[in-house]
């Protein structure tokens, strides 16, 4: 296996590379597009920082590619859904440059509260000794609204509690209880915007790259508030945020980033006291460098060699932990997917799955996604876990989960529903044991069935003869039986998986189809 290192990554990120074993390591730093097109067939892993653009044409070139990791967080430089279509997995390293990034925010907010840098340049260039002139404010009792409280945002809450500060908390996606344990009151936007002091951003990019906070957040804010933003340039609007601060709404405001970077040497904000800027130092620590390299070339290094998906921003990530929990689920639910995909006729428009017991409360969305890779394999060469989800979006089939805790007949159930315009097909299985799949239901007859290489699934009329007939068509046409399970319908009609030794042929297929009181046969192959 081959991996290209087409940024300038810490050096102990490359030896992790090159002493893992089985892979062949290239850096090669610096490439135009054109370069990296011509290059990037011949590997199967890429890992950059941000320097480097991994564009759709980029992925559409890479014949091998498995595997993309940025060494940082932020993947703005890498096309995900071209990514994902093609079935590349996308990693990211978020926290190596967590601790770093959270300090630099606070460091902002020193800075802007002491007024160091414009003292430091009065001191030293304009060789004044003014102290009075920049007079500051203490952190101590103010309000810090922290807009995002994940890993970043935390560390920012957690440090700026030791300067006395109260917190407030805006992020839809966190509880109470995470909450509470951070120490931060959770409120909307709005009523953050109003009662901050201080404000800190660390969310991602709106959706369409609009700007979190424009002119009407300005206008509702605490007269005098500083803002610091350390997350991505888009979140605030700088012709928005420069009008704030000649009008003394906002006091003052230090950004790391910025709409574009690098930052045009002409831009407005460089010409505002009251607005710190910095060149995106947020990862700019030694540690942070080393952290962001290491994490991500053993995470590169653990898909490559033994298929651990850690940290992936294209699909969920399954660690180790994670995959020996799941692991006899994920095969079953494949399985399931493959089964009811050589059942139906037509195209798919809707999958449902429905989780009972255990299951549902593990880590669903890989087992979803395993459905749905059993799904298309039979029509869709090349589907894998990354581009399962994308394939399903792409050709409009509408996915729909649902959990239930009640345990009933099985301790774990996954039911998996496949709609099409002509027909659909429900087939449900469990996990006995230690990691025995088996068929618990079809449609709406339950039964037990073995889950084999090679099955029949037949729907006959209920009446004596019918089994018998099946045996000797079979064995007519030299198939042997392994195991035989039979379902019965209230309507006077069964159901049945047979569990064969070879595929069946066309022949026998049409054989059966044409015997007395055997209403439909479907073959399966898994």
């Amino acid at each position: 296996m081959k991996v290209l290192v087409s940024d300038n990554l810490a050096q102990v990120g490359v030896e992790i590379l090159k002493k893992a074993g089985g892979i062949e390591v290239d850096v090669k730093t610096g490439l135009s597009k054109e370069e990296l097109i011509a290059i990037i067939p011949e590997y199967d892993g890429l890992v950059v920082r941000s320097a480097t653009k991994v564009t759709a044409d980029v992925i559409a070139a890479s014949d091998k590619l498995k595997v993309v990791g940025r060494a940082g967080v932020g993947v703005d430089n890498i096309d995900l859904e071209a990514a994902g279509k093609k079935g590349i997995i996308v990693m990211n390293a978020p926290d190596g440059n967590t601790i770093t990034t959270g300090e630099h925010a606070m460091a902002l907010m020193l800075s802007m509260s002491r007024n160091v840098p414009t003292a430091m340049w009065s001191l030293k260039h304009d060789k004044k000794w003014s102290p009075k002139t920049f007079m500051g404010v203490e952190l101590f009792q103010k309000t810090l609204g922290v807009v995002g409280l994940g890993r970043i945002g935390a560390v920012v809450a957690e440090r700026a509690k030791g300067f006395g500060m109260k917190i407030l908390g805006f992020d839809p996606f966190i509880n109470k209880d995470r909450a509470n344990k951070l120490g931060v009151e959770l409120v909307d936007l709005n009523e953050l915007l109003k009662r901050s002091d201080f404000i800190s951003l660390h969310t991602p990019k709106m959706e369409g790259g609009k700007a979190l906070l424009g002119k009407e957040q300005f206008a509702i804010m605490k007269p005098g508030v500083r803002i610091v933003n350390c997350a991505r340039g888009p979140l605030i609007d700088s012709a928005a945020l420069i009008e704030a601060v000649k009008e003394k709404k906002v006091a003052q405001a230090a950004l790391d980033v910025y709409e574009k970077e690098p930052l045009d040497p002409n831009s407005p904000l460089l010409g505002v006291d009251e607005i710190i800027c910095t060149p995106h130092l947020g990862a700019s620590t030694e540690e942070a460098q080393e952290n962001v390299a290491v994490a991500v070339c053993d995470q590169l290094i653990d898909f490559l060699k033994f298929g651990n998906i850690r940290n992936a921003v294209n699909m969920p990530s399954i660690d180790e932990e994670t995959l020996k929990q799941i692991g006899p689920f994920l095969g079953l639910a494949e399985d399931l997917g493959k089964i009811v995909s050589q059942l139906i006729e037509g195209g798919v428009t809707k999958v449902k799955i429905q989780y009972s017991g255990e299951v549902a409360d593990m880590n669903i969305a890989p087992i979803s996604i395993s459905v749905l890779k059993g799904l298309f394999e039979s029509s869709i060469e090349g589907v894998n876990m990354v581009n399962a989800p994308f394939l399903a979006k792409e050709r409009g089939v509408q996915v729909e989960e649902t959990k239930s805790n009640e345990i009933q007949d099985y301790t774990n159930v996954i039911e998996v529903t496949a709609e099409t315009k002509e027909n659909s097909w429900t087939v449900a299985g469990s996990i006995f044991g230690k990691g025995d799949p088996r068929i618990v239901k079809m449609d709406d007859t339950s039964f037990e069935a073995l889950i084999t290489k090679h099955m029949l699934v037949m729907k006959n009329k209920d009446v004596p003869g019918v089994i018998g007939n099946l045996g000797s068509a079979l064995g007519e046409h030299k198939v042997n039986i392994a195991g035989f399970h039979l379902g019965r319908l209230d309507s006077g009609n069964a159901i049945s998986v047979i569990n064969i030794d070879t595929p069946p042929t066309s022949e026998t297929l049409r054989k059966l189809r044409e015997t007395p009181n055997i209403l439909e046969v479907y073959s399966v192959v898994l």
